[in-house]
């Protein structure tokens, strides 16, 4: 029987702390071995279960796998998608990303990353967070391809700002980390944009994962 639980939005602020926002999530648990874990983790999370599904809700439909093939093979209903696999190999997960769903390991399930993970389906972002990024891009590009170029010279401050734009910190955050105004931040990320030829913060971060570079 599936299991329907419901629970408000969560959107992360520039201090990491979450706040509520409408609409509300709809979360879909499919049966299958180890959902009963993912209601369970749902429930102690936060989410409320519910009778009705609200037509106004955003439904995302969960589905527990052993891997990505087994996941992609399951029937699953239109509309925003999460995976919670046992094993996610990079050359999975990049299926899994052009399939539109989320996918989290089932090593680092918990409460906060099952609730960040559904508000990932639910609302997606142009921008891919960099350990998933990072772990897309870390095969299927050779080092020693016959058209590699030699990454560009950065700077100390230029590596630390980039690193942490890849953590998904903003240029207040940065400012505060690294002792500097945000007027010094936004004059880092620029000098960033130019040497990497990059067209935004998640393509200077894509191309400074290809590069090595973070």
């Amino acid at each position: 029987m599936t299991a329907t639980l419901t629970a408000p939005p969560v959107t992360a602020t520039s201090s990491g702390a979450t706040a509520t926002a409408a609409p509300a999530v709809v979360v879909r648990v499919v049966p299958a071995p180890g959902a009963e874990r993912v209601r369970a983790l749902a429930e102690r999370a936060g989410l409320r279960s519910a009778a009705d599904e609200p037509g106004s809700c955003v439904t995302v439909t969960v589905i527990v796998a052993a891997d990505a093939d087994q996941a992609l093979r399951a029937p699953r209903p239109h509309g925003p998608l999460l995976f919670v696999c046992d094993s996610v190999a990079p050359e999975a997960r990049r299926r899994i990303l052009r399939a539109g769903a989320v996918v989290i390991g089932a090593a680092e399930l918990a409460e906060e990353t099952l609730l960040r993970a559904v508000h990932r389906a639910a609302h997606p972002h142009p921008s891919i967070p960099y350990p998933e990024l990072s772990g897309v891009l870390s095969t299927g590009c050779r080092a020693d391809g016959p058209t590699r170029r030699e990454p560009p010279a950065l700077t100390a401050r230029q590596t630390s700002v980039l690193r942490l734009m890849a953590e998904g910190h903003g240029n207040a955050d940065i400012a505060l980390l690294l002792g500097c105004s945000e007027h010094t931040v936004k004059n880092v990320i620029y000098e960033l944009m130019t040497r990497l030829q990059a067209r935004n913060r998640a393509h200077a971060v894509a191309r400074a994962v290809r590069q090595g570079l973070v």
